[in-house]
């Protein structure tokens, strides 16, 4: 990859101390020519040490991340810091302003646009960015998600299969750490594939956790807590940060996604109304909802069923759907051994 960028900040990634500033991400329109997009960044860094990248609002509709991320950034003192921290609350600022998941600069979606384009669209520039500069500073990386407005998830943390064995548990450590109730291992192919932030830093040999912490563009506090106490306890499980102790973790449950047969999708246009919870544990053949049509509603609903078993991880929020809409996401326990 090329080191050439066109985003540029004044922080100074080498200095002690707390800086807080913008990225600037160059984007010319007719009413401001020299303009740039403004993305939110805290460096705090004291001596040397680990460096953390944390991330939130890749998806601007998905903010449990964006909330945890910005108390962080304040609340940290320099002083209990050993090492760095790169605070990115709103990566993707276009995104989270306008309350939408993709940029309404660009219509890119930043987390199927890595290892992004130093001379594309904004979104494509950040994703470059954070691959060029910031993720190859990064000893390890976490990425704050949500359902956003179209599903729901139950809390978890996600980690990517592919790399080797030591890579896997690394990353597996790391959501020890997280301590999220279940830590889902998938490789991707329902979500983006290689296009996203975990597979990039699994090319450049970087650990990344990422997290499903609610859904409905609205705030779990569930999802925050665990948020809150899981950021804490990975930056004091790698010696990064001292002086606030955070809970124990609880164990978490690793579960797997068994393939693409775990996504169910609307075949139909209409209203959706499911007939499985976040969380409930379904068999294949089971009724997992109906979909009502809106034209003809004297006819009957639709059935959908699952394909196979699993626990329900995700499902679909607005009732509206439309062909190819996802509806659920399914996860099995890994195999003991």
């Amino acid at each position: 990859m090329t080191d050439y960028t066109q985003v540029w900040t004044p922080l100074d990634f080498t200095a002690d101390g707390k800086q807080c500033d913008w990225l600037r991400v160059p984007y010319s329109t007719d009413l401001s020519g020299y303009g740039v997009v403004p993305v939110p960044i805290v460096c705090i860094r004291n001596g040397a040490g680990p460096t953390a990248l944390l991330m939130a609002g890749s998806h601007g509709d998905e903010y449990e991340g964006q909330v945890a991320l910005a108390a962080l950034a304040r609340e940290i003192d320099p002083a209990d810091v050993r090492g760095r921290i790169i605070i990115l609350p709103a990566l993707n600022a276009p995104a989270v302003e306008a309350g939408r998941r993709v940029s309404p600069l660009d219509a890119g979606n930043l987390n199927r646009s890595f290892p992004g384009d130093p001379v594309g669209g904004p979104t494509a520039m950040i994703a470059h960015y954070v691959t060029t500069v910031l993720l190859a500073m990064a000893d390890l990386a976490i990425d704050l998600h949500a359902g956003g407005r179209s599903c729901d998830y139950l809390p978890c943390a996600l980690i990517r299969s592919g790399g080797t064995e030591k890579e896997l548990r690394e990353l597996a450590d790391l959501a020890v750490a997280f301590g999220a109730p279940v830590t889902s291992i998938s490789d991707g192919s329902g979500g983006g594939g290689r296009t996203t932030f975990s597979a990039v830093g699994l090319g450049l040999g970087v650990p990344v956790l990422t997290a499903e912490l609610g859904g409905r563009a609205a705030l779990s506090r569930e999802g925050l807590a665990i948020a809150e106490r899981g950021l804490l306890r990975v930056l004091q499980r790698y010696g990064i940060l001292s002086g606030t102790s955070a809970d124990p973790a609880s164990p978490t449950r690793f579960m797997r996604v068994r393939g693409r047969g775990a996504f169910i999708y609307a075949m139909r246009k209409g209203l959706f109304e499911p007939a499985a919870e976040l969380g409930a544990a379904v068999e294949a053949g089971q009724l997992a909802g109906v979909i009502h049509s809106i034209d003809r509603p004297w006819q009957a609903p639709e059935s959908v069923v699952f394909t196979e078993d699993g626990m329900v991880a995700c499902r679909r929020a607005p009732m509206l759907t439309e062909p190819g809409d996802c509806l659920y996401k399914l996860l099995v326990d890994v195999d003991p051994g």
